[in-house]
């Protein structure tokens, strides 16, 4: 068992290690408030606005070409400083955009706090004990869901404050929100220098006196040796391999098991629809029928559960197992898809005369509907085809929520369960096991280019579902999106009932010999 000691010391770690992910939950958080209002001054389309979302995971998808090398050169903890040192200057490229273009710079170059997700999961999987690694792999999504939720409660206060300010407006909010994360990029970076570095990448590279150092304060005495050995032995066995080496055995044919469960995984849980919910939380709430204050405050449920998931898996994952969690996640996420999808098929529009006052009296000029007054629209995409003949893009992103409020008939209940089943669903499975899974199948010699690797393809399948999601609400309906979503997640769960297997209370090498050696 561990001591005291070194629990704490691997916690802190841990936490340290995995601030990226709060910091990410800022970010995407804090766009999906601003979205609305820089759509407006910037009059931005849909394919705009899909990539002002998505431009930070195609960041990513640069950065993370690099990450596994640099891993390997620098070590673990060194890129993270990297990371959140660059993280700052786009905080501050994003605040003081004055064009789309500098815009989508500027979160461009905040895609790097995602690829700091990879090196944690690698940072965290390679200092904590077998029997916990699991919960604390989990913190990085706990951290993930903390970032959400406080920024859903900043971005809520801040537009309930924009009636009584005499500062704040539609042409600012939007700059207090993105440049607010940067107090939690200066704590990042401050608190990276405590942690020691990795001690599997210190015996890689030959300091076996500093990789003791460490093992001491994160494993009992009686186990550092042992890990020492087994260390020793599997990077031995595999060679010191530079980079060219380390891609011809992932995806050599020993490898193919490992890779086919890492990118299924990926691919599930990049396109089953959690980064369109969060990066667009205010409009999903608004296509049920709320009010811009309304949207803002059930996005602090989405918070909130996202904490509670997250906490939960933490203390179930060495109890439960990661396969159990993955499989029993996907199928609740498939059936509050489902919900959301038969909902809004089903739901109307109508566009009368009382709907037309109650437009009027929320300060939205009803005049231009006029023409379509009478018509009971079938579809979300119908009623939106209208609304853009006659609001140009500065008016559309500002009186579309209301507009559609006053218009629709809709059973919400039933929206609302599935959204909040998928996100509770989400936080205590595939988000955190995912990367779980990836810190503890990829063998010792190839997990600094392997994890990169599948979080790419996350990362492509992710930003894919981001960047489409603004068109997709237009051309296709909130009914269709959702759909799509459960079919990924079914797809995927039935695929990797087949080939997952059980990973907990095993150490890195005793996965790497059953996996790959077998």
């Amino acid at each position: 068992m561990l001591n005291t000691a070194t629990d704490r010391n691997v916690t802190l770690y841990a936490i340290i290690a995995a601030f990226g992910g709060f910091v990410f939950g800022l970010d995407i958080v804090n766009l999906s408030g601003a979205i609305r209002f820089v759509s407006s001054q910037f009059e931005l389309n849909e394919v705009q606005i899909g990539l002002v979302g998505s431009s930070a995971i195609i960041g990513v998808l640069i950065a993370l070409l690099f990450t596994g090398p640099l891993c390997d050169w620098l070590g673990r903890r060194a890129v993270l400083l990297v990371i959140a040192s660059l993280y700052s200057l786009s905080s501050i490229i994003s605040a003081t955009a004055i064009s789309f273009e500098m815009l989508v710079f500027g979160r461009m170059i905040g895609g790097l706090a995602f690829a700091s997700l990879t090196v944690s999961a690698m940072y965290i999987g390679e200092i904590a004990p077998k029997e916990k690694r699991g919960s604390f792999v989990g913190i990085q999504q706990l951290m993930i869901a903390i970032g959400t939720l406080v920024a859903f409660l900043v971005n809520y206060f801040l537009v309930q404050a924009m009636d009584t300010s005499s500062w704040l407006n539609n042409e600012n909010i939007w700059r207090v929100m993105l440049g607010s994360e940067l107090v939690a990029n200066v704590i990042w970076v401050s608190a990276l220098l405590i942690i020691p570095r990795s001690p599997r990448w210190l015996l890689k590279k030959g300091f076996v006196d500093e990789a003791r150092d460490v093992l001491a304060r994160t494993i009992s005495s009686d186990e550092i040796e042992t890990t020492v050995s087994e260390v020793k032995e599997s990077l031995d066995e595999d060679g010191k391999n530079g980079l060219k080496e380390q891609i011809g055995i992932l995806f050599s044919k020993r490898m193919v098991w490992v890779l086919a469960i890492a990118i299924v995984y990926a691919i599930t849980q990049g396109a089953s629809g959690m980064n369109a919910v969060n990066a667009f939380a205010p409009q999903v709430f608004e296509q049920v029928g709320m009010g811009l204050k309304d949207t803002f405050k059930q996005t602090i449920g989405i918070g909130l559960i996202g904490v509670i998931g997250a906490v939960l898996s933490i203390m179930f994952i060495e109890k439960i197992g990661r396969r159990l969690l993955t499989i029993g996640g996907l199928v609740l996420i498939v059936i509050a898809h489902g919900l959301s999808w038969y909902s809004f098929s089903t739901a109307t529009y109508n566009l009368d005369e009382a709907a037309i006052v109650a437009i009027e009296e929320q300060g939205v000029d009803a005049s231009k509907l006029s023409q379509f007054v009478g018509t009971v629209y079938d579809t979300d995409v119908a009623l939106k085809a209208d609304l853009s003949q006659v609001y140009d893009l500065k008016e559309i992103p500002l009186v579309s929520g209301t507009i559609i409020n006053e218009t629709i008939t809709i059973n919400a209940t039933f929206v609302l369960i599935g959204i909040f089943l998928f996100l509770g669903a989400f936080f205590l499975t595939i988000g955190p096991i995912m990367w779980v899974v990836f810190s503890e199948i990829f063998a010792n010699n190839v997990r600094a280019v392997a994890i990169p690797f599948v979080a790419l393809i996350q990362s492509i399948s992710a930003v894919a579902i981001q960047q489409l999601f603004p068109w997709q609400l237009k051309n296709m309906g909130a009914a269709d999106i959702f759909f799509s979503y459960g079919l990924v997640a079914l797809v995927g769960g039935v695929i990797l009932f087949f080939i997952l297997p059980e990973t907990k209370g095993k150490s890195l090498e005793e996965i790497e010999d059953q996996l790959v050696k077998s």
